[in-house]
Order: structure tokens, then C-alpha cells, then sequence
């Protein structure tokens, strides 16, 4: 297993520092994480960061956009982001000798957008076209509508591209407004991976650093999230699209993993039970798994499948086979299976430089610290079999489900 090198500062403004240094790498991965997403939004606001994010690319007093890409690409570097429900990450990869050119383009974009209006009118047609893209592509649109349907009532019920008229509608005033409340120093995290020197990157931080503002700090509310009711959407389509799912726990819930790790056995991988059921003996789908989106709180977990045959069938043998967990239990030889296929897939996951940057940041947003990669296997490790067990009891209960149906047929 690679050698674990962490290191953590927290300055006096409220920003946090995280690096790992990887001697064998010559590369670097480099983010700037926000602890703000859709979640943060309302339904007025719905989609405005995701559009801030876009927006944060569209240049700054010192660069025009092609300069933003070009001053990084042009030292053999890539930047990107992303907006999360509960995130929002800038990043940038390079080698080593050139992170702190990466790192002045990224703490320029953050701090000194321009939002000018002409850029807004034109990148609002760019994310209506990826709004209506998401549209025209069940297999994402159904994850999106399976979470608002799951975590109805619930901040995390707003889909993160948000709605075509809010869209249409964001000014200038709403971006600058949303920058101050969420882009605040006690709300940011510096975290880097690879050829990196962590002193060095505390100085660029407090060298480059100082546009932000202190924000407060934001309690989060507690709501209750109501049962969900089963959907269907009818689209000009060929294949039908299903998810059956539930909301379960998040990442601050210790059963989390468990449930992680019976996803596994149900639905992930070509050995997996709904894999050989569905697909393998009764030939009614291509693709089939089962999927653990996890938040701070909540998780949402559910199989999704497409199929161009008998739908109804395909849904009742996943009940009939949740119903057979529950009355038979697991195989050990399953049990064992799921455990090496959630380590080998953690470690090989990790052979990346920015899958590690984000790891170290979702667990510092998370749980307030870096949780170490042996750890987690060794939790793997920890987890009883009859603890598998007790967590199917809560899990696949088979009134709890909701379904999620895309398709040209009338439901």
C-alpha cells in the first residue's frame, strides 16, 4: 500500500490546508473546494452555483478566458471543476515545478471574477443546452429525478444543473451576492496530492489568498424527509429506464459502510446477484447495478437497470431476490467477495493523484480530519458478517422502495 504523508495547517482566516506528498510522482493534482452545492440553494436559486462555477472560467481582470486555459495549458497542465449537491471544486493538474503558476491562475479566479453581463447571456445558452442534454439522456436524467423524488422536502432534493428558468434568469447582482455569502475563507479547502511541498503551498495561500472574506459559520437545519411516492416519466425513447431505491445513511453514519458493502453483494460487478439474475439467467438486461450516493447525512441507494424487454418482470425478480436476502441471508463466500472487491477497488481507486485530492477533502468536509487510507480497510476488515446481515433487515425492507420509471410506454 503507498505510504500515507499527510500534512494539515488551519490559518488564522479560517482556511484549510491539506497536502500529501508522493515521492515516486513527478505530478501534481491542486483543488480549491467550497463547502457550498445545490444544496446550499432555494427554489428561486436553484442552479446558480453550478453556474457560478461556469462563470468563474469566463475571465478575471488579469485574464481573458483563453488565457485562464492557456497560462496552464501551455506548461503541459489541465484545469477543470465541479459542482456537487453539497461541493464545489476547482482544480488543476501539472508537474511539480509548475504548481505555482496553476495555483495563481485558480486564486485569481476565485477571487476576481468580472461576471460581466454579456458572458452570462452566452453561457446561459451553453447550460441550457447541458440542462436539455441531461434531458435527452435517461441514464442521467433518471439519477437526477430519483433524488428529488427520494430527498423530497430536503435541500438535497435540487437537482445540481437546477431549472431552465432560473437559468434564463440569473443577473449579474445574483452571482456577486452569491459569491460573497459561500466563496469565504472559513468555507474553502486548499488540498493538494503528488510532488508537492507543504510549507510552500501555506505561503502561496497567504501570498495569494487575500480577496476573500470571513463568512459566518452555517448551522444546518434539520428536515424531515418525507416517504417518497413512485414516479413516472414518459419519454420518446426505445429502452426502459428503472430505479428502485430509498434514502439510507450518510457519510457520518458508521452503518454507512455496511450498506455499502451489501450494495456490493446485491448489485455491483458481473458476479454480483441482480448481475447474474437479471442479465445472465433471464437475458432482460444489458446493464444493471446498484449505486450508494452518499452525502454528509444522507445516502441515496437503489438498482437501476435498463431494459428493452418485460420491465415489470425485470422489477419484480429484484423485489424477489431482496425478499430472498431478507428470508436467507448471504453466502460467506459473498460476504468475503464483496469485502476484497471494496479494497482492491479503494486502492487501485487511489494509483490517482486527484481521486487522493479529493478523498483527503470530502474527508475533511466530512469528518474534520483525514481519514487514512488503512483505516478504511481495515473498517473493510472490521465489518462482521452477521453485521451484513442485521443491515439487510433495515435496508430491504421491501415497503420502503420507491421506482423511478422512464419510458415511451404508458405506466
Amino acid at each position: 500500500m503507498i505510504k500515507e504523508n499527510y500534512r494539515f495547517t488551519t490559518l488564522p482566516n479560517g482556511i484549510r490546508i491539506i497536502t500529501e506528498n508522493l515521492p515516486h510522482v513527478s505530478s501534481f493534482s491542486l483543488g480549491f473546494w467550497f463547502n457550498t452545492g445545490s444544496k446550499n440553494e432555494n427554489q428561486n436559486s436553484n442552479g446558480i452555483s453550478h453556474f457560478t462555477e461556469h462563470m468563474l472560467f469566463k475571465g478575471t481582470a488579469k485574464r481573458s478566458t483563453k488565457k485562464i486555459s492557456d497560462d496552464v495549458e501551455k506548461l503541459g497542465g489541465y484545469l477543470n471543476a465541479f459542482t456537487s449537491k453539497e461541493h464545489t471544486c476547482y482544480y488543476g493538474r501539472g508537474v511539480g515545478e509548475h504548481l505555482p503558476k496553476v495555483f495563481d491562475v485558480l486564486s485569481d479566479m476565485i477571487q476576481n471574477p468580472l461576471f460581466k453581463k454579456s458572458d452570462i447571456k452566452k453561457e446561459s445558452g451553453v447550460i441550457i443546452d447541458e440542462y436539455y442534454d441531461i434531458e435527452d439522456s435517461p441514464e442521467e436524467l433518471i439519477f437526477d429525478r430519483f433524488e428529488t423524488n427520494v430527498f423530497d422536502s430536503h435541500p438535497l432534493h435540487y437537482p445540481i444543473i437546477g431549472t431552465e428558468k432560473n437559468i434564463k434568469l440569473f443577473q449579474q447582482k445574483d452571482f456577486i451576492d452569491y459569491l460573497h455569502k459561500h466563496y469565504t475563507t472559513n468555507n474553502l479547502v486548499v488540498s493538494a496530492t503528488g510532488n508537492v511541498n507543504h510549507e510552500k503551498i501555506v505561503e502561496l495561500v497567504e501570498k495569494k489568498i487575500i480577496g476573500l472574506k470571513k463568512g459566518r459559520v452555517r448551522s444546518e437545519k434539520s428536515v424531515e424527509i418525507k416517504k417518497p411516492k413512485s414516479l413516472f416519466i414518459q419519454k420518446d425513447i426505445q429502452q426502459t429506464h428503472v430505479i428502485i431505491g430509498k434514502k439510507t445513511f450518510g457519510f457520518k453514519n458508521k452503518d454507512r459502510l455496511k450498506v455499502n458493502l451489501l450494495s456490493n453483494i446485491i448489485g455491483e460487478g458481473s458476479s454480483s446477484r441482480l448481475f447474474n439474475l437479471l442479465r445472465e439467467k433471464n437475458g432482460l438486461t444489458y446493464q444493471i447495478n446498484t449505486f450508494l450516493n452518499s452525502f454528509k447525512n444522507y445516502s441515496s441507494f437503489g438498482v437501476y437497470f435498463s431494459t428493452g424487454g418485460d420491465d415489470k418482470r425485470a422489477v419484480d425478480l429484484v423485489y424477489k431476490e431482496f425478499d430472498k436476502i431478507l428470508k436467507k441471508g448471504i453466502t460467506k463466500r459473498e460476504f468475503n467477495r464483496a469485502k476484497e472487491y471494496m479494497k482492491g477497488n479503494l486502492i487501485m481507486h487511489l494509483e490517482n493523484t486527484t481521486n487522493r485530492m479529493i478523498r483527503m477533502s470530502q474527508s475533511m468536509f466530512y469528518f474534520d480530519k483525514i481519514r487514512k487510507i488503512k483505516d478504511s480497510v481495515n473498517n473493510i476488515n472490521a465489518i462482521s458478517y452477521d453485521e451484513i446481515v442485521e443491515i439487510s433487515k433495515n435496508l430491504l425492507e421491501l415497503d420502503s422502495f420507491s421506482k423511478v420509471v422512464i419510458s415511451a410506454k404508458e405506466n
